[in-house]
């Protein structure tokens, strides 16, 4: 079971790593807890603090999905931070350093901080539009490629997490990690759970000194508890093999329960139509409307370069609501999906009032502001738009 586990953690650390520092990707916006970020100013302003997108929804619904049948399985298979604090754990133990153990009173009284961190971060993020836990977050310090957004603190935690792995199992993730805050309610009405036999069992308390999450296996019949991490230690330090005293599965499953690879198919399938809904039902991550719609609108597809966030798009916004000679009266919707390379947008407008012509030439043309008396130059290139064309044409 052990081995199946790590097999699976390597996989998931092995694409970060990859895809950060290979490939060059933003893994910000395939962060589960980005979507929680990101919801409140999505659904109320229509745009998303820059960095993530709509992608951080579809993976946020995926590890949701996996929790309600898997618990936080996410934490306890894919979580690069999870994995890595686990790991050198086992290698500390390795080394015969001693570990330190919390009783189970205080670290009950410990797991309650990720619920404050978790409010206080949505706080701050939701009122000002930044995502202010990067500054903080030990799991940026993986994901980044060390520009300059990351800050001295974001190190300072990274290292506070490294050097409480090596003597306490899974620090963070038990006390500290908001997105466990988040998935806690889910896992608590999870499908499967371990289930230990009491006529059976020995009592001889083993399960319960393995559980990396400190769970009382030895004292429950069912194990309901929301933070466990579906890792089937318990299950697998279970001495007598032949009653089968502990087994996973639903709440009524047989005595043989379900086999660990149930767990790790969830997994992977939760992933894998995450990131494939993804890309088949794309989501704007930048929305502005404007006026009442009429019966009869259009709509204008347009690949704009330098729309790279949310700042960008605004500017687009910008010039769309110019006031000079190219003010588009029947302009109505925006929707963007902001890219570091080129941009789609989606313009819906008043047929009778604009048209795909009129709208580009807002978007291209330089602007006057009158208020500042200076010319505002407009950064965006619209592909197959040519101005100078616009002018020739009689």
């Amino acid at each position: 079971m052990t081995r199946m586990r790590r097999t699976i953690q390597f996989g998931f650390l092995l694409i970060v790593l990859v895809g950060v520092f290979v490939i060059g990707g933003n893994c910000e916006r395939w962060c589960p807890f980005g979507g929680v970020e990101a919801l409140y100013t999505y659904l109320h302003e229509g745009n998303l603090v820059c960095s993530l997108g709509t992608a951080n929804f579809f993976i946020l619904g995926g590890v949701l999905g996996m929790t309600l049948l898997m618990r936080r399985a996410f934490c306890g298979y894919a979580c690069p931070i999870g994995t890595i604090s686990e790991w050198l754990y086992a290698v500390a133990r390795r080394l015969r350093l001693p570990p330190v153990r919390v009783p189970l009173w205080l670290d009950r009284r410990l797991a309650w901080l990720k619920y404050g961190l978790l409010a206080v971060i949505l706080w701050f993020t939701w009122q000002t539009g930044e995502l202010i836990f990067r500054g903080f977050d030990p799991c940026y310090a993986l994901i980044s490629r060390h520009g300059e957004d990351i800050t001295v603190w974001t190190y300072v935690a990274a290292g506070a997490v490294v050097l409480g792995s090596l003597f306490l199992m899974l620090p963070f993730c038990r006390w500290l990690c908001p997105l466990a805050a988040v998935l806690n309610p889910f896992s608590r009405f999870a499908l499967a759970r371990v289930r230990r036999d009491v006529e059976s069992c020995r009592d001889c308390g083993v399960c319960g000194k393995r559980c990396p999450v400190a769970i009382p296996v030895d004292q429950v019949t069912q194990v309901t508890h929301a933070r466990c991490i579906a890792c089937l230690q318990c299950v697998e330090s279970c001495p007598d093999r032949r009653t089968r005293s502990l087994s996973w599965g639903p709440p009524r499953h047989s005595k043989a329960g379900w086999p660990q690879i149930t767990i790790v198919l969830t997994v992977l399938l939760c992933t894998s139509a995450a990131v494939a809904a993804s890309y088949l039902f794309p989501l704007p991550s930048f929305v502005k409307t404007r006026g009442t719609p009429p019966a009869e609108t259009a709509e204008l597809q347009l690949r704009i370069g330098n729309v790279a966030c949310r700042g960008n798009a605004n500017l687009l916004v910008y010039f769309l609501e110019r006031d000079d000679m190219f003010e588009v009266p029947g302009y109505l919707k925006i929707e963007a999906w902001p890219s570091p390379d080129i941009a789609q947008v989606r313009v819906t407008y008043d047929p009778t009032q604009a048209d795909e012509s009129r709208i580009q030439q807002a978007i291209m043309e330089p602007y006057y502001e009158l208020a500042g008396e200076r010319w505002r130059m407009s950064p965006f290139g619209v592909q197959g738009y040519d101005p100078l064309a616009e002018i020739l044409t009689p």
